[in-house]
């Protein structure tokens, strides 16, 4: 009873000899390269597969255009319209007894261009943005921006654009006003200092050289030669284009001692990243292990990409097809057996911010995953709540492997909340819990993560992925 008593969460950091750090650091640095390259969801998905397919994952298409039959140890991914990525390991035991899922997801708060975008104002160039997530519109002002992402052109060539990551390459950004004439603009709220409709990304000065006398808009059509000599597409293809303003530069360490990682997106590419690194990590397993990432969690898991179409249960049965289990009920079997860990960010405790936090019920740099019975807001509205059954189960995997683990509550009970992907697998009627990395400045350009918070992530999801 005293032992039960005394028990406190540690830090991780206590726990670790010279090889831990060496494998915390290294994990540090794999992560901070991809987070530097993959700043999109399609991004993110094309790297993963990459990796993927050098560790031996086959594509489903390809297996079922094949007919091939699925059996135990079979590496298969699923690649949904280049947004969202779903990662299979084939385990010994019948899928109706369930699966171990970790689900995350890879897009985060930007700016996307709108559709038509490009325009010319008193001879300077702009593009018209919509923000994309739950954003404080202020901090992305007089921030180096970079471009990333797709034209498709009206005969189906699709044009990769990244621009402002080399260090040859031009930033962009949004202008602010200036301190000495913004009185007017002190006085206002945080959220209408800077409106949505002004978060354009101011874009070229220069004029373009022509012999028409009569041009208007010459700075506009500099611009476009610009993009038509370097990629070939013209003002038109906008229409068909999924261009995202993200900001420029790499992922840097932080704090004198290194041991935090500074990087755009890390809500929630650090739990999409960490599960990855856990599923590469397998080699057999008994229940058949998945990998889940979506798109659009950032906007209500809407979409085609998003965790609320039926991309996930559609590649279900395919492969329960393709393994002869398919039967009238064994999708809805297969699913509610199975069990995940819904892997996203929380909220680390700020001393400077120390108001909106419950000390006792907070997550703190250096302890490990995180574990959330329940997001949601005030009265736990719209959240998953997780059954005690589950977290106990959860508690002896991760004691057993040695993961340090913590629980928290995004901030006090009536200040605010958020949501996730969690409840829509509960509604499969599957265990769920929300587990992540706790961060700093989330949702803002540039957040910070503990490097031993990630590494006992990726840690507590192989633990999970081969335990439960």
């Amino acid at each position: 009873m005293e032992k039960c008593l005394t028990k406190k969460y540690g830090y991780a950091w206590d726990k670790y000899d010279n090889e831990d750090l060496k494998k915390v650091f290294d994990l540090g640095e794999r992560y901070k390269a991809f987070m530097s390259e993959c700043k999109t969801e399609r991004e993110c998905v094309e790297e993963m597969i990459s990796q993927a397919k050098a560790k031996g994952y086959k594509d489903l298409n390809e297996i079922i255009k094949e007919n091939r039959k699925i059996m135990p140890g079979d590496k298969i991914y699923a690649n949904n319209r280049d947004k969202a990525l779903a990662l299979f390991f084939i385990g010994t035991e019948s899928m109706e007894k369930g699966l171990n899922i970790l689900g995350a997801h890879v897009d985060s708060p930007r700016l996307d261009l709108k559709q038509n975008p490009l325009y010319e104002d008193t001879e300077l160039a702009f593009l018209k943005t919509h923000y994309y997530g739950g954003i404080k519109k202020y901090q992305w002002v007089t921030t180096p921006m970079a471009i990333h992402g797709v034209v498709i052109k009206n005969n189906g060539e699709k044009v990769k654009i990244v621009i402002g990551e080399d260090e040859k390459d031009p930033v962009f950004g949004v202008s602010d006003l200036l301190i000495h004439l913004s009185a007017e603009q002190m006085a206002k709220k945080a959220s209408e200092v800077i409106e949505g409709e002004n978060l354009n990304i101011f874009a070229g000065s220069m004029p373009a050289k022509t012999d028409e006398k009569d041009a208007k808009e010459k700075v506009k059509l500099n611009v476009l030669n610009v993009l038509s000599e370097k990629y070939g597409i013209c003002e038109e293809d906008f229409v068909s284009a999924e261009i995202e303003i993200v900001p420029a530069g790499k992922a840097r360490d932080y704090g004198f001692d290194k041991s935090m990682i500074m990087a755009y997106g890390q809500d929630d590419r650090v739990c999409a990243y960490t599960s990855f690194e856990a599923m590469m990590k397998l080699t057999a397993c008994s229940k058949t292990c998945v990998t889940l990432l979506v798109d659009k969690e950032e906007v209500g898991s809407m979409g085609a990409t998003g965790m609320q179409s039926k991309f996930f249960e559609n590649t279900v049965a395919e492969i329960l097809h393709l393994s002869s289990e398919y039967s009238a009920v064994s999708i809805s079997r297969t699913l509610s057996n199975s069990k995940m860990l819904s892997s996203d960010v929380t909220a680390a405790y700020d001393p400077s911010y120390a108001s909106v936090m419950e000390k006792a019920n907070s997550a703190y740099f250096g302890k490990g995953i995180v574990l959330c019975k329940y997001t949601g807001s005030k009265g736990k509205a719209g959240s998953n709540d997780a059954n005690p059954e589950f977290i106990a189960e959860l508690r002896s995997i991760f004691d057993k492997e040695n993961v340090s683990w913590q629980t928290s509550e995004l901030g006090k009970v009536d200040v605010g909340g958020g949501g996730t992907i969690a409840y829509i697998l509960a509604n499969y009627n599957m265990e769920v819990i929300d587990s992540g990395v706790a961060l700093h400045n989330m949702h803002a350009p540039y957040e910070i993560a503990s490097k031993a918070d990630i590494y006992e992530t990726m840690k507590a999801y192989y633990a999970f992925l081969l335990n439960a």
